[in-house]
């Protein structure tokens, strides 16, 4: 499976924050999920694949080119959505495109203006009149208008109505199938990846704990509730995400065998979505009966 983006350890540090040693990669055809907490890293690691952040120390590679040696040719070939608006505010839409278009060596004006009509974006109207959603749209139509291999989204859908989120997931759901593309979404609604994503990264406190297919992720986790005497009864089982209460407790289990286990013991399994996975990973409280 061809990779789009490779990350290796990749450390970055702050004052009161570190990215400490990431790596994971992006397969080539897919939409790739990148979630975690607020402050885990997430859009600190996107400034650093557009190096708009130095890296301390590790590689980044997109399309198989260092993403510094080759940040021309790799920026070319990349369409960005970033959740506030990286435009100039007092341009119309028209001007702002007629500024972004020459940047980029394929800028498909036929493509551009089909996405205006199927947005409704008012070309006449400056940026900082804009809606959110209206924000949004327009960053998606001129990141599809230079037929980009690369679409890196850092929380787009984050405000906007439930009718434009399904919308915008349905343009990267048509624009991923052709296999060439590969799309990295950063987002905190979880929902919307548990809908689209093929992969999910997972990072927290600047460490990613997974990289994995989102079929599979799904399938090796399960949310168990239960008495509070499974706990002491039910065996040397690792559980992630502990919650106690008087009424009994709820974990996740990351191994079939520890599910098998509560559940012949009484434990009552719910399927869990990416969401609960998420809260359970990143809880302070970790059990090892």
């Amino acid at each position: 499976m061809e990779n789009i983006l490779e990350i290796k350890n990749l450390s970055k540090s702050f004052k009161d924050f570190t990215l400490k040693n990431i790596s994971f990669s992006l397969p080539k055809g897919f939409i790739t999920g990148f979630i975690g907490p607020n402050g885990s890293g997430k859009t600190t690691t996107i400034k650093l694949i557009m190096n708009l952040l130095k890296k301390d120390s590790g590689e980044i590679k997109v399309f198989g080119l260092d993403h510094v040696k080759h940040e021309s040719e790799v920026k070319n070939r990349i369409g960005f959505v970033y959740d506030e608006s990286h435009f100039y505010e007092e341009l119309t839409v028209k001007e702002m495109k007629r500024t972004i278009a020459p940047v980029y060596d394929k800028w498909d004006e036929q493509q551009f203006q089909s996405y205006i009509e199927k947005f409704g974006l008012p070309q006449n109207k400056r940026i900082k009149d804009l809606s959110r959603g209206m924000k949004i749209k327009f960053s998606l139509a001129i990141a599809l208008s230079h037929n980009a291999d690369l679409l890196i989204m850092d929380e787009p859908t984050s405000g906007l109505d439930p009718l434009v989120r399904s919308e915008i997931l349905d343009i990267l759901y048509a624009l991923i199938q052709d296999e060439n593309k590969g799309v990295f979404f950063s987002t905190h609604i979880t929902s919307d990846l548990d809908r689209i994503a093929d992969f999910i990264v997972m990072i927290n406190d600047g460490e990613i704990l997974f990289c994995t297919p989102k079929d599979e992720l799904l399938e090796n986790h399960a949310v168990l509730k239960g008495s509070l005497t499974l706990l002491n009864t039910a065996g040397d089982l690792n559980l992630t995400g502990i919650r106690k209460s008087s009424y009994g407790f709820e974990a996740l289990s990351m191994d079939k065998n520890t599910t098998a286990e509560f559940a012949n013991a009484g434990a009552v399994i719910d399927k869990p979505t990416l969401e609960d996975i998420m809260l359970f990973y990143t809880r302070k409280e970790h059990l090892h009966v």
